[in-house]
């Protein structure tokens, strides 16, 4: 971003920035289709939950779309194979992740042929599912939240269905730099889009739906527009918000369409709303109306460090590095790699991590921050003005120094959006995000250690009472026993004594 693209503009919400949009390079031509790559490296956990469990071996041949990795637990989402090749090898491989670990994949040697897997059955008109066989149905797609959050679909409409909805949002809003995917989406896939919300109205059983675009696109309103008016579907209503990051953030977009607030620690269903991203939809459409799984998405490819900037269908799996040579390579002006965009997006020092469900830009800038060296703060309040949550960011800054949980619970570390902008206006240079994100991932780690001690507590006191039953059981069997003996006479107390002392003998013998 430039120097001093931000400016304060609260609009409907509290705080908040206008940026610079950077986008003019990325969209200036069609999304372009890349070419089959000659690998395609498929973590197993492109999600939130348990890792996907594989059900594919190595050497073994598969096809384009065939389920290669299956759900596994009851927050998870399958894998599907991007296209044909051999199963190379099952391993460890760089991902994008914040830590830049690596993860378990799977690694196919594309043959060039992206021959399909044949479907048992043509899909069924969506209309003719219920609602909860849709939303299996949608699961099974392996379809996630594609706007960053990449909860399985078909889990958070599970979920949505159990409290009463009114509203359906379809998320267009891209505020943050650079990115322009959804916007190059609905401008040339606007009627897929718009099938999509359909099919996610049948699956919650709502009869209103807001596709919610800025202002400032608009060649995407036009072609949304154009496709309502098509489909002539009056549930169907078309918004425009300003721009202003960071409305597309869901809780904010519920505000902003709705006039509605989501409670702290709460969920747009808890105020009668379901928030999905426009690819989401265009992905549930191509399932569920032409059974292709989620294999494939459009993703920007941007900043100063890439040749010719653009937007991008690529197959899931396809390395950073393709992707980027296919778009004409590094500049000379290429310092860092991100995934995602310059305010939340997640920096890699390596081009070989894959792209995934949840790839929506691939940036290449030559500085992410204002140049300056942290300094200590000064009290401005700056921070405060621009949070969009209406955090204390300065408090909270002070409280994840000082490592003090309860103090951040307080005041609202956990409705943190990480959103970046307190980083961008403060006039110190402190890293306020990381900090915050620091703070949460500690507090998860005693949440955690937490939950694991009182799993082995219950485990503990399981086995003593499994122990202690056992022992009375024996003590009311011999009382039983005793009591038979004595009504018996003497001979059966001997035959009983005796029986005792041989299963003893036996028992010594053993040992």
């Amino acid at each position: 971003m430039s120097s001093g693209a931000a400016t304060y503009d609260l609009g409907n919400l509290h705080g908040g920035l206008r940026l610079d949009d950077e986008k003019a390079a990325s969209t200036a031509i069609a999304v372009q289709v890349l070419p089959i790559p000659q690998q395609l490296i498929l973590p197993i956990q492109q999600h939130v939950g348990e890792p996907a469990h594989p059900i594919v071996g190595i050497g073994e041949h598969v096809l384009k779309g065939q389920l290669i990795a299956q759900a596994d637990g009851s927050l998870s989402a399958p894998v599907h194979a991007s296209s044909s090749g051999k199963v190379l090898a099952i391993e460890p491989w760089p991902v994008s992740r914040r830590r830049g670990d690596s993860a378990p994949c799977i690694v196919i040697e594309c043959d060039g042929e992206d021959q399909s897997i044949v479907p048992v059955d043509a899909p069924a008109p969506f209309n003719t599912l219920t609602p909860d066989a849709l939303r299996q149905q949608i699961l099974a797609g392996g379809i996630v939240g594609l706007g960053g959050a990449v909860f399985p679909t078909g889990q958070k409409l599970m979920q949505a269905a159990t409290m009463p909805l009114e509203y359906l949002i379809l998320n267009g809003v891209e505020c943050e730099p650079y990115i322009s995917c959804d916007d190059l989406l609905m401008r040339e896939q606007a009627a897929e889009v718009l099938g999509g919300a359909q099919i996610l109205m049948h699956a919650l059983n709502v009869t209103s739906c807001f596709v919610v675009i800025e202002s400032d696109k608009p060649e995407a309103i036009a072609a949304i527009g154009e496709a309502m008016a098509t489909l002539d579907d009056a549930r169907i209503t078309l918004k425009q918000i300003p721009t202003i990051y960071p409305s597309g953030g869901e809780d904010q977009l519920v505000q902003l369409v709705t006039n509605r607030e989501v409670p702290s620690g709460g969920l747009p269903t808890d105020v009668g709303c379901v928030v999905q991203n426009v690819g989401t939809a265009a992905a549930i459409y191509r399932w569920i109306c032409e059974g292709e799984p989620l294999i494939s998405r459009i993703t920007t490819v941007s900043g100063p460090g890439v040749a010719t900037p653009m937007n991008v269908v690529a197959r899931i799996g396809t390395t950073v590095g393709d992707i980027i040579a296919s778009a004409g390579g590094y500049t000379d002006q290429a310092e860092q790699l991100i995934i995602g965009g310059p305010m939340c997006g997640k920096s890699v020092t390596t081009d070989d991590v894959p792209l995934v469900k949840a790839t929506n830009c691939i940036l290449v800038l030559n500085q992410t921050r204002p140049i300056g060296a942290e300094q200590p703060c000064i009290r401005c309040g700056e921070c405060a003005t621009v949070c969009p949550i209406q955090l204390l960011p300065q408090q909270l800054f002070w409280h994840a120094s000082a490592d003090n949980e309860n103090k951040l619970r307080a005041h609202g570390l956990t409705d943190c959006i990480e959103c970046g902008c307190c980083d961008l206006v403060c006039p110190s240079h402190i890293p306020l995000t990381a900090s915050f994100r620091n703070a949460k991932a500690r507090i998860q780690e005693l949440a955690d250690e937490k939950a694991r001690a009182e799993r082995a507590r219950i485990r503990f006191e399981s086995r003593n009472e499994r122990i202690e039953n056992e022992k009375r059981q024996r003590e009311a069997e011999l009382a039983e026993q005793k009591q038979s003996a004595l009504s018996a006479g003497p001979a059966a107390i001997t035959d009983i004594l005796e029986r005792q002392k041989r299963k003893h003998d036996d028992q010594d013998g053993d040992e």
